[in-house]
């Protein structure tokens, strides 16, 4: 499902006077895919935290409650500013810093914890887009991504996959090491990462294992899973407050 940013709180998540699936259980077990996100209006983004997290949303009216499954994976997409160009190679942001914060203060915190990955997408080259590469046939990475299902279903039964895992399981499944815990506390403490990123990562780390086939998370599997959430490209304010010592 891909809804238009013009969406109400409502469709996206369900409701009404005789309460009716939104987009985010019509997308169950499938894909949500919710372009500009920034341009989504801040109620509609701030009621998919709970449904994210659950995995269900609850309507309730007075004439009883009605449960939706909302089983999905949430991809967006957004620019890095108003006018898209910041960190472009060639052309210059327009946006002021205060725009550029305003911009991205729709999308809280909480709902970018939930977003188990941050990935900068820089514009690409010319040279770039015409260079052929011998990458990886989209075959192969399935059959990788069968394996490492094969893995979960095994591990965890046939309904559930790492994504899933409750903390006390993430105890279990994702166990790290001592080095692995060293890696992970200064990432921590370097990036303000709160405890639901911290376990959203290890989720992320203890597929990279089983898709690198390897029975336990390794430290390079962990660090991985942290460059997964790459920082955002700065606003300059944010570049000039980096540059300034302490």
């Amino acid at each position: 499902r891909s809804p238009h940013h013009t969406v109400s709180h409502v469709g996206l998540v369900g409701g009404g006077t005789n309460p009716r699936p939104g987009e985010i259980s019509l997308a169950h077990n499938g894909i949500l895919f919710l372009d500009e996100l920034p341009e989504f209006s801040r109620m509609a983004l701030e009621v998919l935290r709970q449904p994210l997290e659950d995995r269900k949303v609850t309507i309730s009216r007075a004439n009883g409650s009605y449960t939706f499954p909302t089983n999905i994976m949430c991809i967006a997409a957004m620019n890095p500013c108003p006018c898209g160009f910041l960190g472009h190679p060639h052309k210059g942001c327009t946006d002021s810093p205060l725009q550029i914060n305003r911009y991205r203060s729709k999308i809280s915190g909480p709902l970018w914890d939930r977003i188990d990955m941050h990935i900068d997408v820089p514009a690409l080259r010319y040279s770039e887009m015409i260079e052929t590469h011998n990458e990886e046939s989209s075959h192969d990475v399935r059959l990788r991504v069968k394996e490492a299902r094969a893995k979960q279903r095994q591990r965890l039964g046939p309904t559930k996959c790492n994504a899933m895992l409750s903390s006390r399981e993430i105890k279990e499944t994702a166990a790290l090491d001592a080095s692995c815990m060293e890696v992970l506390q200064q990432a921590m403490e370097r990036m303000g990462l709160s405890a639901r990123v911290c376990d959203r990562m290890r989720k992320v780390a203890r597929t990279i294992a089983d898709l690198d086939n390897a029975p336990a998370i390794e430290t390079h599997h962990l660090l991985e899973a942290i460059n997964f959430r790459s920082v955002q490209v700065q606003t300059p304010l944010e570049a000039m407050e980096m540059a300034i010592p302490y």
